[in-house]
């Protein structure tokens, strides 16, 4: 089954995302960037994979809304064509603290920002994909984290519990769809340089700890977009409801 080389990265703007983006243009896909509000650095990355005359567009939603779901998945649709790779990326971080100074209010936004647009991508990608709707197949992507399984104590648990969530979605989701023509996995990047570690107070989180990293260092924001290149392609044909961890041997 040959299938059109169309991906959708969630969070695509910056850090692991972005990476994945222009490597996934680099090997002939045609490529959605979806950011919620950077919009410079969106435009940045995709003037970067045009420059090489990549194929590339950028589409702003929410993708924790139903609503602005399915019209993403639409305007690449009619933009780009057949959608068969879904890159669920999207996440959100707060500033570093013990579970009882997380507030019901972030700990509900983590959950709805990292989960429901995982859920509800995920949920678009398998109407159109899955043969027994009629669609050619596809794969999906999910980014989780090695917080899933280490609980990010004295950090932010909330954080660790949506990416356990996104762990048993991955595992859920492969087994239900594996005989429509769709493969499931996931990626559990640990100690990365990327952005994100500022929104948890940290901007300098991975130097502190790289010396516990049995690799001594910290990882690039590329190395985990390799990992996420081989699940999406016919490399990892035989590969389903499975997690590779990118974290030096954490």
């Amino acid at each position: 089954m040959t299938l059109s080389k169309v991906a959708i990265i969630t969070g695509a703007s910056r850090g692991i995302g972005a990476e994945t983006a222009k490597l996934f243009a680099e090997n002939g896909y045609y490529v959605c960037i979806n950011y919620l509000s950077n919009e410079s650095a969106a435009e940045k990355v995709k003037n970067e994979i045009l420059q090489r005359g990549d194929h590339c567009i950028t589409v702003k939603a929410d993708v924790s809304i139903e609503s602005e779901v399915a019209r993403l998945f639409e305007t690449v649709e009619n933009q780009l064509g057949y959608i068969s790779i879904l890159v669920n990326n999207v996440g959100i971080l707060r500033t570093q603290c013990r579970l009882e100074e997380i507030s019901a209010k972030r700990f509900s936004e983590v959950l709805l920002t990292n989960v429901m647009s995982c859920f509800l991508c995920s949920k678009e990608a398998v109407k159109r994909m899955s043969t027994k709707n009629g669609g050619s197949g596809g794969v999906i992507v999910n980014v989780s984290s090695g917080a899933s399984k280490s609980g990010s104590p004295n950090e932010y648990i909330d954080y660790a519990v949506s990416k356990g969530a996104i762990d048993t979605l991955t595992r859920g989701l492969a087994l239900e769809v594996a005989a429509e023509g769709i493969r499931v996995n996931a990626v559990r990047p640990g100690l990365i340089y990327t952005e994100m570690h500022a929104s948890g107070g940290e901007p300098n989180r991975v130097e502190r700890l790289k010396s516990k990293i049995p690799l001594q260092r910290g990882g690039q924001p590329k190395e985990v977009a390799e990992a996420i290149l081989w699940l999406a392609t016919e490399k990892s044909s035989f590969v389903t409801g499975s997690f590779i961890d990118p974290a030096g041997g954490l």
